[in-house]
């Protein structure tokens, strides 16, 4: 079996650590079980490149039970757990590649080592394959059904992708599914955020002026964690409905020109270029933290911090120091990447637990109506997204009501007014 991992050494402490993440994880081990029994996924040939965290391995492991040839990379540079990686290629036998810290050209020859498997379906995060599929590996197209993608920013990537008509296959929106966005994008987001920035710089919260980049489900929940922690939170949008809604919510509005007076701590969360800028280092305050959690190292400005700066040094793990000429400090952490997985271990696996549960099933739904599909982007069906919840309210012993036939008839009725 080919495979590209640190040290295959790793692969028992990634075995327990696997181990653990399953235990909360109720509802991909009950699609696990139904795919052990009816194997949908049969030859079915996919190539994943996502963070190879232990939910990830999870999610592999899953597909591998419904019979599907697995090729696994990763969707980060500094992402990977390398234990992690280990299992996937010693315990379960897929191929993966991928290494925490990994440079640019070996991400990308991962990225083609997954493609070998000549997939059926592709599995993305940030849509970095699909890229290159359309790309560098052209001859693939033919032989794909369709694919899946994980993220917001992949998501807008696809999009751009369909209104332009230039892609080549359909594609699944797992992002989009309310029981991705609504809980991961949320729930996930907001704590493994403030977990990285944490870990990282074992700095107080409470107290500090803790500044939000966009307001999405993201931004939601690391507004919301934050202020749980005592923070005062600061949002900046540019979408005028957002903006109100965080005025709203409670928080304080600012542009960030504002806002990089008095933060002490900055978050991107927008999938856009250049949120925080040249214009905006020189502004912040001395000892000011910039973090971010889109997918790619593109939110902060880091080209232009360098040109700012007289000089940087490693301060601490995942905490680079930028002396800036003016005499300042700035602390940028993780290189302006996901700082929740390159300072910490990514979401919590009961959330993971629903958005893994949506690429499985999603990459079912697509082995089996590939035929209906135009190159478009589409919603995760939403007898899916139904199904995810049903299981996940079972699993935490959660009962609800179901409707009356006289209350099905209501709803579907207009004669019955005032």
């Amino acid at each position: 079996m080919n495979y590209d991992v640190k040290d295959l050494n790793l692969a028992d402490k990634g075995l327990l650590r696997v181990e653990w993440a399953r235990r909360d994880m109720p509802v991909l081990n009950a699609i696990r079980e139904r795919f052990e029994k009816e194997k949908p996924l049969t030859g079915l040939r996919l190539a994943a490149c996502l963070h190879v965290t232990t939910e990830t391995a999870v999610l592999a492991a899953t597909l591998k039970a419904g019979v599907a040839q697995v090729h696994v990379c990763a969707s980060n540079p500094l992402s990977t757990q390398d234990d992690v990686a280990a299992y996937l290629a010693k315990h379960e036998g897929i191929p993966t590649f991928a290494i925490k810290g990994e440079d640019s050209e070996t991400y990308y020859r991962h990225i083609h080592q997954a493609l070998d498997v000549k997939p059926q379906v592709t599995m993305d995060d940030g849509a970095d394959l699909v890229f290159t599929v359309h790309t560098k590996r052209q001859e693939l197209i033919p032989e794909v059904l369709g694919g899946t993608e994980e993220t917001t920013t992949g998501v807008i990537r696809l999009k751009a992708m369909a209104k332009d008509g230039v892609l080549k296959y359909p594609m699944i929106a797992v992002n989009d599914a309310m029981t991705k966005y609504l809980f991961d994008n949320r729930y996930g987001t907001g704590q493994s955020t403030l977990d990285g920035i944490l870990r990282a710089t074992n700095r107080l919260m409470s107290g500090s002026i803790f500044v939000v980049a966009g307001y999405g489900w993201c931004g939601r929940g690391a507004a919301m964690r934050a202020r749980g922690l005592g923070a005062r939170v600061v949002i900046t949008e540019v979408d005028p409905l957002k903006a109100l809604e965080a005025l709203m919510d409670g928080y304080e509005v600012l542009p960030m020109a504002e806002a990089a007076k008095i933060g002490d701590i900055f978050c991107t969360l927008t999938g856009d270029i250049n949120v925080i800028r040249a214009e905006h280092f020189p502004l912040m305050k001395d000892g000011a933290i910039l973090a971010n959690s889109g997918h790619f190292n593109v939110e902060i400005e880091i080209s232009a911090l360098e040109r700012l700066s007289k000089g940087k040094r490693q301060i601490r793990d995942a905490v680079e120091e930028y002396a800036l000429k003016s005499g300042k400090c700035l602390y940028l952490l993780a290189e302006g990447r996901l700082v929740n997985l390159a300072a910490a271990e990514g979401h919590p696996s009961a959330v993971m637990d629903m958005s893994f549960a949506n690429q499985a099933l999603a990459s079912e739904f697509i082995s089996k109506n590939h035929a209906k599909f135009q190159k478009q982007v589409y919603p995760v069906p939403p007898e899916i997204d139904q199904e995810i919840a049903r299981l996940k309210l079972a699993a935490m012993g959660t009962a609800i009501d179901t409707l009356t036939p006289e209350q099905e008839k209501y709803l579907a009725s207009y004669d019955l007014g005032t």
